[in-house]
């Protein structure tokens, strides 16, 4: 990823909190088939190894964990994001010297993908999955509440994923190549505007 100097997001915890934050990544892989790409949601061990481990799992019938890798795995995670118009610059009034850009956080993770089918493992990695997006629901669904022959079923038809990190890439682009009075019309600008955009303002602050 290209990351300029001034967007490089070097704060291990602070990569691992938009990696924890974001509900689905893509899982890249290129092979001698071409590349290949995969939408599924990953859990974070950070604990485990020294950048943290991945977890997750595909269908059996995704070619994706069939194909042996030419290089390193790559899982993308994308952050907050949001559109930003030249008009919010102070720059804008006093030389017009402006273009439209895009702020947004992104993580790039690296490692080489694991895949495996042992039925104790594959529970162990859906009911932590399970439990993180359940657990904060007024009533959480458990897998242990379907039929253990049902669960026992659904596992056949998945593989595992064990994807240890050996590198990290964050980019935080929050509009830090600006000045400060431009900053301060960005924010204002993403703050007038929906949630989503109002999320992306409170990274957005003059220096």
């Amino acid at each position: 990823m290209y990351i300029p100097p001034p967007f490089r997001d070097a704060d291990t915890a602070a990569i691992h909190a938009t990696m924890r934050a974001a509900p689905l990544a893509s899982l890249v892989t290129a092979t001698a088939a071409g590349l290949l790409c995969t939408p599924l949601p990953l859990l974070l061990d950070p604990d485990e190894g020294e950048q943290g481990v991945l977890y997750g799992h595909l269908a059996r019938a995704n070619p994706h964990w069939r194909e042996p890798a030419l290089a390193e795995t790559l899982a993308i995670f994308s952050g907050p994001d949001a559109y930003v118009t030249p008009s919010w610059y102070a720059t804008k009034r006093e030389t017009g010297k402006v273009v439209p850009t895009w702020n947004y956080v992104a993580v790039h993770a690296y490692g080489n993908a694991e895949f495996f089918d042992d039925s104790d493992r594959l529970l162990a990695v859906v009911t932590r999955l399970t439990e993180r997006h359940e657990g904060a629901r007024p009533s959480p669904w458990a897998v242990a509440d379907a039929p253990a022959d049902f669960i026992a079923g659904q596992l056949r038809g998945i593989v595992g994923l064990r994807l240890p990190i050996t590198r990290l890439e964050g980019k935080r682009k929050m509009s830090q190549n600006r000045n400060a009075a431009d900053r301060a019309g960005v924010a204002a600008g993403l703050e007038a505007g929906d949630p989503a955009t109002r999320h992306v303002a409170a990274l957005v602050s003059p220096r």
